[in-house]
């Protein structure tokens, strides 16, 4: 039996979509029926988000405890002055209706803690890793592991960004947990305090999008197995091989 076509609307709102070879209409039907969890409504949550909705995902449910401020505006796209004090998720789903109202916008102003994340990351297809606290990385991380959902990671700081994909549908893929060991943190960098250039953080969140669409769409290879780092002061990208770390807390053979 074959399946539906999209609708005329559909059609006219993604065509550039379905004339990609990747992608076609069955790729697209994917992304419709898809449901992404987005963690962080800020610099790189904004892109994310937005792009995500422009593509046609299903589902977007969108956690951040925040309010607007204005020193956000300079680099979090998706927020505007006339918003400042509301919370982020709220300012976040005013600009995503205004997009696209065709997807469902889940806003949830809550800290993204332990139990939350169980509750959440079970219901997702996919898990945008976009806050800015090692913490909540290592958190979501554990969750993405255990319910086997994948996750795209991505960070930007001063003028250094970074991305990276972990599938623990892959039994041989490493988890966040492999590279960055929950027992080391490293020494907390935040835009409050360090800056971020601007743009940059687009350019991460922009391909987190891309990452997310890949894995929901299944089309082309993801960064699974890899980490992208980007230094924007000379615009070079490096591209690292990590490996599964038998031995890891989360992920490992014993757990």
């Amino acid at each position: 039996m074959t399946e539906p076509d999209l609708p005329d609307a559909d059609l006219l709102r993604y065509s550039r979509h379905l004339l990609l070879d990747d992608m076609g209409v069955q790729g697209q039907r994917r992304i419709l029926q898809s449901r992404a969890l987005i963690i962080g409504a800020g610099g790189l949550g904004s892109p994310v988000a937005m792009y995500l909705t422009c593509s046609g995902v299903g589902h977007l449910t969108i956690v951040d405890d925040d309010t607007v401020d204005l020193t956000n505006l300079q680099r979090q796209i998706m927020h505007s002055t006339e918003r400042i004090g509301q919370p982020k998720v709220q300012s976040a789903q005013t600009m995503l209706a205004a997009l696209n109202p065709a997807v469902q916008v889940q806003a949830l102003q809550l800290r993204a803690d332990v139990q939350v994340l169980q509750t959440l990351v079970a219901q997702a297809d996919v898990v945008l890793d976009c806050c800015d606290n090692f913490q909540t990385r290592q958190a979501i991380n554990a969750a993405c592991v255990q319910h086997r959902v994948p996750l795209v990671s991505g960070a930007a700081i001063g003028m250094d960004g970074q991305i990276a994909v972990y599938d623990p549908r892959d039994p041989n893929a490493p988890c966040y947990a492999c590279v960055f060991a929950p027992g080391a943190p490293p020494e907390e960098a935040r835009c409050a305090t360090m800056g971020v250039l601007a743009p940059l953080v687009g350019v991460i969140g922009a391909m987190q999008a891309v990452e997310a669409l890949k894995l929901l769409a299944r089309m082309g290879t993801s960064l699974s197995g890899f980490l992208l780092m980007l230094d924007a002061r000379n615009m070079e990208w490096t591209r690292l091989r990590v490996q599964k770390n038998p031995a890891c807390t989360v992920c490992g053979a014993k757990h």
